[in-house]
């Protein structure tokens, strides 16, 4: 019997599995349809699909799926997508920064909204939170492909500002304007990069306790599972003691 409730358990956790990654294909098809409508539909042309089509290669989406979201750019009975972008304060004040792609405003307004006030938060006006963020360009590449020093001096010598490596991989940041050039740079020295965008980044961190980031990681869980959200950014720290903690 005991067998039988954890084949259940396991069969439960993959269909949740697969249901996350059916969210995460999706998300990254809408913003391959996007990039690919906003410009040309070839990747050599069009910097924002290129990153987009690298972005859903890193999640090993199949090509077809990354073909056909070309496809949909070309045809007329493609949704209209539009980009959206709430900033706001989730528990704590912790500032947060929510990005989408929706076809109807009101609705996804209205679901984060929603969200902020389920999490004793609530939603500001545009610019409220952004001036505590450095908008930068980040690119992102596994630890294997060079050394910390090797990504570092290709990467200054590219135009970056930056580059941090740690065991997880190189994260190199850019100014807004130099993301095209130093990715290509590096992309013909390193091959493809895992991932190239544009991205939030905290310029002041706020510490918080075990209660306030347990509420926290739950919001943006509830944020990322909504079809329109396409990525969320806060301004929160939390120590690797509780990190462990809120992982175990």
């Amino acid at each position: 019997m005991a067998g039988h409730s954890q084949f259940k358990n396991i069969m439960h956790r993959k269909g949740a599995q697969d249901a996350k990654r059916s969210k995460i294909f999706s998300k990254l098809a809408r913003e391959i349809t996007v990039s690919a409508k906003m410009g040309l539909p070839d990747p050599n042309m069009n910097p924002r699909l290129r990153a987009a089509i690298l972005a859903a290669r890193a999640e090993n989406m199949p090509k077809d799926n990354i073909d056909r979201a070309i496809k949909k750019a070309a045809g007329g009975d493609s949704e209209n997508y539009e980009e959206v972008r709430y900033e706001g304060y989730g528990p704590a004040g912790i500032a947060v920064i929510v990005e989408g792609l929706t076809d109807n405003r009101n609705r996804t307004a209205s679901e984060v909204r929603s969200i902020f006030t389920k999490f004793g938060g609530n939603l500001g006006s545009t610019g409220s939170v952004s001036h505590m963020f450095n908008r930068i360009g980040q690119i992102n590449y596994k630890a294997e492909v060079a050394t910390a020093d090797a990504m570092l001096e290709a990467a200054i010598e590219a135009g970056a500002e930056d580059c941090v490596s740690t065991e997880d991989g190189h994260e190199v940041v850019t100014s807004v304007d130099d993301l095209g050039t130093v990715r290509d740079a590096l992309e013909e020295k390193f091959g493809g990069a895992d991932g190239a965008k544009l991205v939030f980044k905290p310029s002041v961190s706020s510490p918080v306790d075990e209660e306030t980031a347990r509420s926290l990681l739950k919001m943006i869980d509830y944020l990322d599972d909504n079809d329109d959200v396409q990525n969320v950014y806060t301004n929160f720290e939390v120590s690797d003691e509780i990190m462990a903690k809120l992982s175990a």
